[in-house]
C-alpha cells in the first residue's frame, strides 16, 4: 500500500499537500458558514459554490492546452500563489469587518479561475512522481491525504469559527501555502518534452476528439461527471442540514464534512492496496450505484448521527469512483494528450459541482434541502444504470489491464 512513498518526489509532494489542504478545508467550512451567517440563504450558498467552480467547467479545455504547451511546474506555482493571495484578501476583509457576500463570491470566482489552470497541470505531473506500476497507489494515497485534511480541517475550522470567527481560518489557510511551496520547490521532475505547438484552437479540438473517439475514456469521463454532479447538492446544502434541520451549528457542519472525509480515506486506502489496475473499471461503476443509495439515504435521514454515518458512505463511494477513474484515465491516455485529457477530467470531477450547486440552491429555496438531496440521489442512480447498460465500452480498459 505504501510503496509509492518510496519515491522522494512523491513524499515531498504529499507533505506539501498535507499542510496546504488542511488549511484549505478550514477555509471551505468557514466560507460556507460565513455565507450562511450573513444571508441565511440556500440560494446564495449555491451561488458561492457556483462561482468557485464554474471557471473550471468553462476554462479547463483552455487550461489543458496550456498544460501541454508550457511548464506544468510553473503553472502550479503561479496558481498556488494566487490561492494564497485570495485567502489573505478574504482574511483581511473578514477580520476588518468589511466582508460582504459579494466579496466572498468574487473571491471564490478568483479561486476558481486559478484552480482551472492548476488542477490539470498538477494532475498531469502525478505520473512523473512515481513509476507507472505504482501510479494507482500514488493517486490513492494522494486522495487519502486530501480526505484526511477533509477530516482534520473542518473539525478544526468548525471549532475556530465557533470560538473566534471565520477570518482566522482564512488567515491560517494563507499561511499553510508556505509549506506547500517549501516542499514543491524541492521536487525534481524529469525533463518533459512538449510537442511543437500548433494553433491553440486546433489542439483543443484535437484533445476533445481524442477523448470522444476513445470509448473507454469517454465512459470514464461521463461516469465521473454524473457522480460529481449529483454530489454537489449534498455538499452545498450541508450548512442547512447542520443548522436549520438538526440545529447543530458550525460544529455540526464540521462533523458532517469530516465524516465524508473519513469515508473517503477508508475508500481510497483500500484502493491503494492494489498492485495493478485490474478490476478498476468495475469499481468505478459499482461506486456510482453505492453513491446514489447513500445520497438518497442522506436526504431522508431521521437524525443527525445517522446523517453523519451516511455522509461517510457518500465519501467512501465518490472518492473510490474518482480515484479509480483518475488512475484508469492516466493509464490509458497518450503523453502528448495528458494535459488536455486531465483538464476534461477536472471538468467532470470539479466542473460539474457549480452546475449541481446552483441547481441545488434554486430547488432547495422552493422545495427544501431534503427533497433536493434525495432527488439528486435518484438522478445519480439513473446515470449509473445508463453507464452499466453501456459497460461494453469499457472493454478497452479490460484489455489495458
Amino acid at each position: 500500500m505504501l510503496r509509492a512513498l518510496g519515491y522522494p518526489n512523491f513524499r515531498l509532494f504529499l507533505a506539501g499537500q498535507i499542510i496546504s489542504l488542511t488549511g484549505t478545508w478550514m477555509q471551505n467550512v468557514a466560507q460556507s458558514w460565513l455565507v450562511y451567517r450573513l444571508t441565511g440563504s440556500e440560494l446564495l450558498l449555491g451561488a458561492t459554490s457556483f462561482a468557485a467552480n464554474i471557471p473550471i467547467l468553462i476554462l479547463s479545455p483552455v487550461a489543458g492546452v496550456v498544460a501541454d504547451r508550457y511548464s506544468r511546474r510553473a503553472i502550479v506555482m503561479i496558481a498556488q500563489s494566487l490561492f494564497m493571495l485570495q485567502a489573505l484578501l478574504l482574511a483581511w476583509l473578514t477580520l476588518s469587518g468589511r466582508v460582504t457576500v459579494t466579496h466572498v463570491i468574487v473571491l471564490a470566482a478568483m479561486l476558481g479561475i486559478a484552480g482551472a489552470f492548476e488542477v490539470p497541470a498538477r494532475q498531469a505531473l502525478m505520473v512523473h512522481m512515481t513509476a507507472r506500476e505504482d501510479l494507482l497507489g500514488a493517486i490513492s494515497l494522494n486522495s487519502a491525504v486530501f480526505n484526511s485534511a477533509r477530516v482534520i480541517g473542518p473539525s478544526i475550522g468548525g471549532i475556530v469559527v465557533a470560538l473566534i470567527g471565520e477570518g482566522w481560518c482564512f488567515l491560517v489557510n494563507a499561511i499553510s501555502f508556505l509549506g506547500f511551496f517549501a516542499c514543491f520547490l524541492l521536487i525534481r521532475f524529469p525533463h518533459i518534452t512538449h510537442a511543437k505547438p500548433s494553433a491553440p484552437w486546433r489542439e483543443l479540438v484535437d484533445g476533445v476528439r481524442y477523448a470522444h473517439h476513445t470509448m473507454a475514456l469517454r465512459m470514464l469521463l461521463l461516469n465521473s461527471g454524473a457522480v460529481n454532479l449529483t454530489a454537489a447538492p449534498l455538499i452545498v446544502l450541508a450548512p442547512v442540514f447542520a443548522d436549520a434541520i438538526f440545529h447543530r451549528g458550525s460544529r455540526g457542519l464540521g462533523f458532517l464534512m469530516s465524516a465524508m472525509g473519513v469515508g473517503a480515506v477508508i475508500g481510497t486506502l483500500s484502493l491503494a492496496r492494489r498492485s495493478n489496475v485490474r478490476g478498476l473499471a468495475k469499481v468505478a461503476v459499482t461506486s456510482s450505484f453505492a453513491m446514489s443509495i447513500a445520497v438518497m439515504a442522506y436526504g431522508g435521514s431521521p437524525s443527525f448521527w445517522v446523517t453523519v454515518l451516511v455522509a461517510a458512505g457518500v465519501g467512501f463511494s465518490i472518492f473510490r469512483q474518482n480515484a479509480s477513474a483518475n488512475t484508469l484515465i492516466q493509464t490509458l491516455v497518450k503523453e502528448e494528450y495528458r494535459g488536455r485529457i486531465m483538464s476534461l477530467y477536472s471538468m467532470m470531477a470539479i466542473g460539474m459541482l457549480p452546475v449541481g450547486s446552483l441547481a441545488a440552491g434554486i430547488v432547495a429555496e422552493h422545495s427544501g434541502a431534503r427533497i433536493t438531496v434525495f432527488c439528486s440521489g435518484v438522478l445519480c442512480l439513473a446515470a449509473a444504470l445508463v453507464i452499466y447498460r453501456n459497460r461494453s465500452h469499457l472493454e478497452a480498459v479490460k484489455e489495458q489491464e
